[in-house]
C-alpha cells in the first residue's frame, strides 16, 4: 500500500519511511524483525520501497530463550505476508555464564550477542547494513541494550526519524497492520529483579501465568517475580474485573508454583524492574 492510500495525517511519516530506505538501503534491506509494531511497520516500508527498484528485503528472526517460541511463529507469518524474505537464526543466551545472574547490563550484553550473529548473517548474505526497530520514545526509558546498537552500527530509521510509539502504532493501523494495537513483549527476563538467576523453568512458568491472564481478556499484563512473591501488573480499569477472579487466578497462578500472589496497585508500566537502576553504561551528555 502506497503512502497515497493511507489519511494525509500518516502520508508524510510514511513518505519520510520510504525515503529513508530508498536512500540507505542500496544493495536492499535486511531488517531486525521480531513480529512486534515498530518491526513490523519497518518491514512494511522496506517491502514498499524496494518494490519499483527490485531490491530484496531480508528479515532476521532471532529465536531467542527469552522470549516464547510462539512469536517466532507469529514473525515468519507476518514477514512471509508483508513479501519480504524471512530467515530464523538460533540464540541461545543460556549458554552465556555473564547472563544468567540477570545483571544490570543484561540488555546489552544480550543484544550484542543477538545483532552480531545478525550482523554476522546478514553480511555472509550481501547486506551492510542492518536496521532496527527503536523508536524514539525508548530514549526515555532504561536501554542499555541501545549502546550495543550503536558500537555494532544498527540503524533505527524509527529514532532517526523521530517517530513516537504513538505515531508508530497510528501509521501502523492506517496501513492496516494487524500489530497496530498489539501490546508490547519484551523478553521474559525484565519479569525478575535484576541480580536473580534466570532459569528456562522459571521464565517459562511465568510466561505460563501471563497467558493465562491474556487469555481471560487482560490486554497488558506483566508477572514480576520476587521470590516468593509473584506480583501482577496490569491496567488500573481491569483491577475489578481481576478482582472478581481473585480466587481462580491465584489458584491457577499458584499450581504454577508461586506461593504469593499480589496486585500492583500502580498498575501495569513498562521497565518496572529499573526504577532503582542507573544505566552503567550511559554515556556522559
Amino acid at each position: 500500500m502506497s503512502s497515497t492510500k493511507i489519511s494525509q495525517n500518516y502520508s508524510f511519516l510514511y513518505e519520510s519511511l520510504l525515503r529513508y530506505f530508498q536512500a540507505n538501503a542500496p544493495e536492499g534491506a535486511c531488517i531486525a524483525y521480531s513480529g512486534g509494531v515498530d518491526s513490523t511497520l519497518l518491514l512494511k516500508a522496506a517491502v514498499d520501497a524496494a518494490k519499483d527498484s527490485g531490491r530484496a528485503v531480508l528479515a532476521l528472526v532471532a529465536e531467542t530463550q527469552f522470549h516464547p517460541h510462539s512469536d517466532t511463529e507469529s514473525a515468519q507469518e507476518r514477514a512471509s505476508a508483508l513479501g519480504a524474505d524471512c530467515e530464523v537464526l538460533q540464540i541461545d543466551e543460556f549458554q552465556d555464564p555473564s547472563l544468567m545472574n540477570n545483571p544490570v547490563d543484561r540488555c546489552y550484553l544480550c543484544k550484542k550477542l543477538l545483532f552480531q550473529k545478525i550482523l554476522d548473517t546478514a553480511g555472509a548474505k550481501g547486506y551492510s547494513v542492518v536496521f532496527d526497530g527503536t523508536n524514539k520514545d525508548d530514549e526515555r526509558q532504561y536501554r542499555p541494550g541501545k549502546r550495543a546498537l550503536k558500537e555494532l552500527h544498527i540503524k533505527s530509521p524509527l529514532w532517526e526519524l523521530g517517530l513516537t510509539k504513538d505515531q508508530v502504532r497510528g501509521l501502523s493501523a492506517a496501513l492496516g497492520l494487524p500489530t497496530a494495537s498489539s501490546p508490547s513483549m519484551p523478553c521474559m527476563a525484565t519479569r525478575l529483579p535484576y541480580g536473580e538467576t534466570l532459569s528456562r523453568d522459571l521464565l517459562a512458568r511465568i510466561y505460563q501465568g501471563e497467558t493465562l491472564l491474556r487469555s481471560l481478556g487482560f490486554y497488558n499484563v506483566r508477572l514480576r517475580f520476587h521470590s516468593p512473591v509473584l506480583r501482577i501488573e496490569t491496567d488500573p480499569e481491569s483491577f475489578p474485573r481481576l478482582l472478581t477472579m481473585r480466587t481462580t487466578l491465584s489458584r491457577r497462578l499458584k499450581n504454577l508454583g508461586f506461593p504469593y500472589i499480589t496486585l500492583d496497585l500502580e498498575g501495569f508500566r513498562s521497565g518496572s524492574m529499573d526504577l532503582m537502576v542507573q544505566d552503567p553504561l550511559q554515556e556522559s551528555s
